[in-house]
């Protein structure tokens, strides 16, 4: 306990912000995380093809790509990745070099693309600074055509240890204050329900559809 805790102190004593912890994080040679592979990546991919298959969807574009292993499960016509880390863009690139059905770009090179789906997956909690998180909102559900899909926690409960690069949110309270032209059409549990560990998730989905 008293090592966690030391631990806790370390990382908020170099915490600057959720942009620069994740580009740290990739040029240490980090990954995206637990939930974007094998068994929750699986899960996430079931859903989200399913979805892109049976509503026709054409174009995607994901806020917050990451390291790109997700991706590989996806079965989409084109996408379009963005993300706030310099280093994962970097490397997404050369993963995907030969594949023309995606593009990536650094998030400060955003231009008000639009597609017929936005991604938002495993992301929002990560969003520890209340503008960063509302900046964030708006580019989502403004870039969408049709359709919003958002797989993450949606509860302002903070769990007793939790890392310095994770905050709750209550984001279905910011739609519905918004009043923004998009209705929740389905949500859509999580097959491996948190219980602590890293081979379950918080999240769960939540899918908006342009009014």
């Amino acid at each position: 306990m008293i090592k966690k805790i030391l631990n806790k102190i370390k990382q908020k004593l170099s915490f600057r912000n959720s942009g620069y912890y994740w580009d740290e994080r990739y040029k240490k040679g980090g990954n995206s995380g637990p939930g974007s592979y094998d068994h929750l990546a699986e899960f996430k991919a079931e859903v989200i093809n399913d979805f892109v298959k049976n509503n026709q969807v054409n174009t995607v574009i994901e806020f917050g790509c990451g390291d790109g292993n997700q991706l590989k499960y996806f079965e989409f016509h084109h996408y379009t990745g963005f993300d706030v880390s310099t280093e994962a863009i970097k490397n997404i690139k050369e993963t995907f070099k030969n594949d023309s059905s995606k593009e990536f770009y650094h998030l400060s090179e955003y231009a008000n693309q639009k597609s017929d789906l936005t991604l938002s997956l495993d992301v929002i909690f990560h969003l520890v600074e209340d503008k960063t998180f509302e900046d964030y909102m708006i580019r989502l559900f403004s870039s969408a055509k049709r359709y919003v899909i958002i797989y993450s926690s949606d509860s302002d409960v903070q769990y007793p240890i939790q890392s310095i690069h994770v905050k709750h949110r209550k984001f279905s309270d910011w739609v519905n204050n918004q009043k923004i032209p998009f209705k929740l059409i389905k949500r859509i549990n999580n097959k491996y329900p948190y219980d602590g560990s890293n081979e379950t998730s918080y999240s769960d989905f939540f899918v908006f559809e342009r009014i």
